[in-house]
């Protein structure tokens, strides 16, 4: 039987991830045999798998050089190292931006350099980042705290960026889009995180704001037109996070190394993500 790595995290929860145990359900109904790995485990001997599949490695965050350098020396990587490096670093949205994507407006403020906050409520995050961790929302007066925020990633290391606080997420949340094997799977409305206090974002409160939607045929005609681009088709699995701003759908963040994919709120998504790794193997 065919092996295939599943790239994770080390972690004290055990329910890290909702989709594992589907997925390694579904890789053993195709025939391929699924092993939990986490990512910088030394002793794993990843030449031993036939295929390494990145899915929850969380922790990435802080360590994004060591996680590029281990990424980098896994010969059968889904998805691959390539994808994984630009989609690990939200730069990519003045990438996306140039190529006449809609993005939600962002100003980039790299190590060094001053902040430059909108006139309405904003956002302030890390560009390299998971979920809402180290990021806050601020009105439009609170720019002390705002700019202390930005000083704290400085600090750390990590460039920041600065986008205004889309309104619509607030009513309508952001659509998730799952593409698997380059195929549209199933929509999630993710509803707003920042709204909350960010000791209070813990996991629970995230699923919890977590529910199955139907994705307007706009919104999947504009994640397919960004995934089109050249380097992005033939991955494995993406997902395009979109919310509405006036003129239209917009894209808030390009998930394309280890996104949530929601299996367990589609039936058929495990297999069809357990059949798009195996169709890499023939």
């Amino acid at each position: 039987m065919r092996r295939i790595a599943i790239a994770t995290s080390l972690s004290d929860d055990v329910n890290l991830d909702p989709d594992a145990e589907l997925l390694l359900v579904a890789l053993a109904d195709v025939g391929l045999e699924g092993s939990m790995c986490v990512w910088n485990d030394h002793s794993v001997k990843w030449e031993d798998f036939d295929l390494t599949v990145i899915r929850s490695t969380w922790d990435y965050t802080r360590v994004r050089d060591e996680y590029l350098a281990w990424a980098r020396g896994i010969e059968r990587l889904l998805n691959p190292y390539p994808i994984i490096e630009y989609s690990t670093d939200k730069h990519y949205l003045r990438d996306l931006a140039i190529r006449s994507h809609r993005i939600v407006p962002t100003t980039f403020c790299d190590v060094g350099e001053e902040p430059v906050f909108p006139n309405s409520g904003f956002v302030v995050k890390p560009t390299v980042g998971a979920g809402s961790i180290d990021a806050d929302k601020y009105d439009r007066d609170d720019r002390e705290r705002a700019l202390a925020h930005v000083r704290r990633l400085h600090a750390s290391g990590r460039d920041a960026m600065i986008q205004p606080y889309v309104e619509s997420i607030d009513d309508d949340g952001e659509l998730a889009l799952v593409f698997i094997d380059g195929n549209f799977s199933h929509a999630m409305t993710k509803g707003a995180m920042l709204t909350t206090a960010a000791d209070d974002r813990d996991a629970l409160f995230r699923r919890e704001q977590m529910s199955v939607a139907s994705a307007e045929s706009d919104a999947v005609t504009f994640a397919e037109a960004v995934l089109d681009e050249q380097e992005f088709r033939g991955i494995l699995y993406a997902r395009v996070d979109l919310v509405k701003v006036s003129e239209g759908w917009a894209i808030m963040e390009l998930e394309l190394v280890e996104p949530s994919l929601f299996l367990a709120y589609d039936e058929r998504a495990p297999r069809r993500l357990a059949e798009a790794i195996r169709a890499r193997l023939d």
